[in-house]
C-alpha cells in the first residue's frame, strides 16, 4: 500500500497539467471535488496498483489512451500473477538478532473495501509456532472505507494480542496498512498533545484512532507491531485478505471466528479484496 503524499500527486499532475477523470477515480474522489484533490488526497491509503496507474495515466488527455493503459496494466498484473504460481510462505534463514518464529503467535490483519467508500470487511489469521491456528472475520460496514476497515482489523489484533500476552505467549502482529500503523505509532501522539486536533482539519475516524492507540500503549512493551506488503504473496496475510470479503459477503457486523473447514488452498480461491 501506499500513503499519497505530495510527491505522488507531483508525479501524477505535472506543474502546468489537470488531474484527469481516472485519475480522479483512483485516488475515490468525486468530480467536483477536483480542485481540492491535492487535498482531499493527501493522507490517503493507494494499493500499488492504483499509485502506479495514478502516474502512468498522468498528463493523458484521451480518455480511449487512458483505458487501454489501464487494460493493459491488469492484464500485465494477471500475467504476473499465474506467473508466480504458488502463495509463498513467510520463511527466512534466521540470524542472530531475529527469532526464525517471530514469537509464539503472529497476527496477520488487513482491511478491505469495494469500492471504497463502499462495504467494508476486517480479516484477521492467526499463527501459532508458524502454524494456521484461527482466522476472524466482520466489522461489516456498509458504507464504510478502506482506512476503517484496515483500523478496525488492527484494533481487533490488538485485543487478541493484548489477551495472548496476558497467557506469556509473544506476539508479532503484522499489518499492510501503513495509515493504520502510523496513526496510532507516530500521529497519534502529536493529536493527543494537541488535544486530538491537528493542523488543517478534523481527524477522521478518531473513536477507533483513539481506541487502538491506548490499547497499543498498554501493551506494546510486550507485543511486536510491523509493516507487511499487501497482495506479495505472503499466505497469513493473503487469508486475512480473504476474510474482509467473507465478512463482507457474510454482512458480519459481530467480528467472529471463522467455523468453517480450514482448508488453506480453498480459502485461498475465495474473493479477494
Amino acid at each position: 500500500m501506499q500513503i499519497v503524499t505530495d510527491k505522488l500527486l507531483d508525479l501524477g499532475v505535472n506543474e502546468g497539467s489537470e488531474i484527469n477523470d481516472s485519475q480522479l477515480i483512483l485516488l475515490g474522489l468525486e468530480e467536483n471535488e477536483k480542485l481540492e484533490f491535492r487535498e482531499l488526497a493527501l493522507g490517503k491509503e493507494l494499493s500499488d496498483a492504483r499509485a502506479e496507474l495514478f502516474v502512468l495515466i498522468g498528463g493523458i488527455k484521451a480518455k480511449v489512451a487512458r483505458e487501454r493503459i489501464i487494460k493493459n496494466y491488469k492484464a500485465l498484473q494477471k500475467f504476473r500473477k499465474e506467473d508466480v504460481g504458488v502463495v509463498k510462505t513467510e520463511k527466512t534463514v534466521p540470524t542472530p538478532s531475529v527469532s526464525s518464529t517471530n514469537g509464539d503467535v503472529t497476527i496477520y490483519c488487513d482491511g478491505g473495501c469495494t469500492p471504497n467508500p463502499g462495504k467494508a470487511g476486517s480479516g484477521i489469521a492467526v499463527y501459532r509456532n508458524d502454524k494456521l491456528d484461527a482466522l476472524w472475520y466482520g466489522l461489516y460496514e456498509r458504507m464504510g472505507t478502506n482506512n476503517t476497515a484496515e483500523l478496525g482489523a488492527l484494533h481487533q489484533s490488538l485485543v487478541l494480542a493484548q489477551k495472548e500476552s496476558q497467557a506469556g505467549n509473544r506476539v508479532h502482529i503484522k499489518c499492510d496498512s501503513m495509515y493504520s500503523i502510523n496513526c496510532i505509532k507516530q500521529w497519534a501522539i502529536s493529536w493527543e498533545k494537541k488535544g486530538w486536533t491537528k493542523k488543517g482539519g478534523e481527524i477522521k475516524n478518531l473513536e477507533i484512532i483513539k481506541k487502538a492507540y491506548f490499547l497499543y500503549n498498554s501493551i506494546k512493551k510486550d507485543v511486536e507491531l510491523s509493516h507487511i506488503k499487501a497482495h506479495a504473496g505472503f499466505e497469513g496475510n493473503e487469508l486475512a485478505d480473504r476474510m474482509t470479503m467473507y465478512a463482507v459477503e457474510e454482512q458480519s457486523e459481530a467480528f467472529v471466528k471463522y467455523s468453517q473447514n480450514i482448508n488453506i488452498a480453498e480459502i485461498l480461491k475465495m474473493r479477494a479484496g
